[in-house]
């Protein structure tokens, strides 16, 4: 009875962190599918809004900063594709994975210059403090509530870019650039946009991820690996591959830290080497002909 309890609730902390892992490299899927770039700075931009929401908690409440943090990150996100990413665009495709990978280092220094090298204490919020136990599974009230609020931003993702009018520009703009263009579409704001809304994505994730994880200027580092692991398994591009591959690293580092922990820092790899056998392009990656 132990054990299964055990495995019930490692399996339902592994959701968990799998649909963290999905919020983040669902934000890095869109930008690459958009712009086919590969976001070496997105684990900063999750990073900045675990800062943010730390700045913004005392004031605004957990549920505030859980609003603006993401909306700052956003913003940020906006600026940096308009000053920095869009003179790239015709240019050497590596010059953005360079220019990413810098942006990165400068985010992380930035914040040890103004929240400090040393780690942060982020309480959980007291709205979700306690556990709950559902038949043979025992989970915080805080996990199963980042369980719930990344489900209903993940949903809101999909409609957006499904049913609705912008979000059909932006699927076309990803596979015809140039067809979009001739129909007199500004395709350089929807680049902005698209860059702007990953980076919220990104913040988002990094206040819901803030209680659990410890706030230090290198937490972009645990975030960025998992997230491109992610996005390689379940295929460049692929919402719906972010998705399963997310779930399926988490639960995979989940119950390898509760039976075998000192291969958990791994197994993720591990798991991206044997998807990459069988499937070259992920679980769910297609011919994206702008890139090849």
């Amino acid at each position: 009875m132990l054990d299964t309890m055990l495995i019930a609730s490692q399996l339902m902390n592994g959701l968990v962190l799998g649909f963290l892992y999905v919020l983040i490299a669902v934000g890095m899927s869109i930008i690459f599918g958009m712009l086919g770039l590969v976001n070496f700075a997105h684990g900063a931009f999750f990073a900045l809004g675990a800062y943010f929401a730390l700045s913004l908690s005392p004031y605004l409440g957990f549920a505030g900063a859980l609003v603006a943090a993401p909306l700052l990150v956003g913003l940020i996100g906006l600026i940096v594709e308009r000053t920095l990413l869009r003179p790239l665009y015709d240019k050497e495709p590596l010059l953005g994975l360079v220019l990413t990978f810098g942006l990165a280092l400068f985010i992380q220094e930035l914040i040890r210059t103004i929240w400090g090298s040393m780690g942060h204490p982020f309480d959980t919020p007291s709205m979700f403090s306690g556990f709950l136990q559902m038949g043979p599974v025992f989970v915080t009230q805080y996990r199963l509530a980042v369980l719930v609020i990344t489900i209903v931003i993940l949903i809101a993702v999909w409609v957006f870019l499904e049913k609705t009018p912008y979000g059909r520009i932006v699927r076309a703009g990803s596979r015809d650039p140039d067809m979009v263009s001739m129909l007199g579409i500004n395709l350089k704001r929807v680049f902005t946009f698209i860059f702007g809304l990953g980076c919220l994505l990104a913040g988002a994730a990094g206040v819901l991820a803030a209680p659990l994880w410890s706030v230090v200027p290198t937490m972009a580092e645990q975030a960025i690996m998992p997230a491109f692991v992610v996005v390689v398994i379940g295929g460049l591009g692929s919402l719906r591959g972010a998705v399963v591959a997310g779930l399926m690293v988490g639960i995979a580092v989940a119950m390898t830290i509760q039976f075998w922990s000192v291969a958990s820092s791994s197994v993720m790899y591990v798991l991206m080497i044997i998807v990459l056998l069988l499937f070259p392009r992920g679980l769910f990656g297609e011919r994206w002909e702008r890139f090849e």
